[in-house]
């Protein structure tokens, strides 16, 4: 994979339930994180006392965080109501050269600032809440 631009990475909200996907307005930094958990399997018998881990057990999970600017009224207001009715709508992350990921998320926090002399800000934080799908660009 060669350089990318970031703006390019591109977080998407389904809007009505259906599959209608729209990117999230405004947003200047995005990032998605994977995580496994491991099962340690070590033993008395393990060779030579290294760790062994048990392959395909654990729980996988993916978080989405972003930042920017209110931009647009309708994804904005789509977040809150996730936020506020404790939706798991389905997302997608698009990495530009790389694929597509989609599945529901939960809305984890979503903090609001603004300064005196600078624009209003938002960030979010989303949790996977099931299982996820890549398909490849």
């Amino acid at each position: 994979m060669v350089a990318q631009n970031g703006k390019d990475l591109l977080i998407k909200i389904d809007m009505t339930g259906a599959g209608s996907f729209q990117t999230f307005a405004g947003l200047r930094a995005t990032r998605i994180s994977f995580n496994a958990e491991s099962v340690d399997v070590t033993s008395l018998e393990s060779a030579g006392g290294w760790r062994e881990l048990l392959a395909g057990s654990g729980v996988k999970s993916a978080s989405i965080s972003g930042s920017g600017v209110f931009k647009d009224d309708t994804s904005d207001e789509r977040a809150r109501q996730i936020f506020f009715d404790g939706q798991v709508p389905n997302f997608q992350v698009v990495v530009p050269d790389f694929g597509i990921i989609e599945g529901p998320f939960q809305v984890t926090s979503i903090d609001y600032a603004g300064s005196h002399n600078g624009e209003a800000t938002y960030e979010l934080s989303m949790a996977s809440a099931g299982a996820l799908t890549f398909t490849a660009i």
